[in-house]
């Protein structure tokens, strides 16, 4: 499954530049475990709105297009967790007999980053919100490839983004725990850097980075490796640089 990979950009605390990605990618280490862009180029209205994961979410896509390209990009979003501690302060708010606030269930719903991106780049594009456990930005990028092979003409904008689980749920799932965004602009075959996947069988256990899979693709693209395997709960993610 081969694409060419037009833009990037990332978020996370400390790493807002893509100088800054491109020295951790030289010396890559575990991601700070708390913080939030500001997103000033949202609205104030819509920035309030707006949950971390949001935010960050946000940041990373507007990062990764040019203001012209903002309103007729396709889209895919995905999250391995989305807004759940939204969803967790709603359901001890039930626990308490306490009321619910709307705006708030509002940003509960998986494609809310979709949603938001949709209102603040006044993008009508057809999207595609995600979630794959810890397989998400692999599931991401083969949505994206759908994408393309059903209309090649236009490229196509990934998004990926997870905020640390609160103490409800944390203990409960092994992972990175930062906040961070990432997010590719891709397109057809041969129009800039390429990159293959490629799925094969899971033929051992491997060790996996402490950082989400997202970020390790990232560190690979900036470096000079040609191939990179990532472990998926049932196969192999084998990506290698093309042309």
């Amino acid at each position: 499954m081969k694409a060419s990979l037009l833009r990037w950009s990332a978020w996370a605390p400390g790493l807002d530049t893509a100088a800054a990605w491109e020295a951790w990618a030289k010396a890559p280490a575990p991601l700070p475990a708390t913080g939030a862009p500001d997103a000033k180029f949202l609205p104030a209205m819509l920035r309030r709105r707006c949950t971390p994961l949001t935010r960050t979410m946000l940041t990373a896509a507007f990062g990764c297009a040019e203001p012209d390209e903002l309103s007729h990009l396709r889209t895919v979003f995905s999250s391995r967790h989305g807004s759940i501690n939204e969803s967790i302060g709603l359901l001890e708010n039930v626990v308490r007999r306490e009321k619910l606030s709307p705006a708030t269930f509002s940003h509960t719903v998986h494609n809310a980053q979709a949603g938001l991106f949709s209102i603040a780049a006044g993008n009508r594009a057809a999207s595609s919100s995600l979630s794959a456990q810890e397989d998400s930005w692999t599931a991401a990028f083969i949505e994206a490839l759908c994408f393309l092979e059903r209309d090649a003409s236009e490229p196509v904008l990934v998004v990926i983004g997870d905020v640390p689980l609160a103490d409800t749920f944390a203990p409960l799932v092994a992972e990175a725990a930062a906040p961070y965004a990432f997010a590719i602009q891709i397109a057809g075959a041969g129009r800039g850097p390429g990159i293959d996947l490629e799925l094969g069988a899971l033929d051992s256990d491997r060790p996996t980075p402490p950082w989400p899979p997202a970020l390790e693709f990232l560190r690979f693209w900036l470096s000079a490796e040609q191939s990179l395997e990532q472990p998926n709960r049932a196969n192999l993610a084998r990506w290698t640089k093309g042309n």
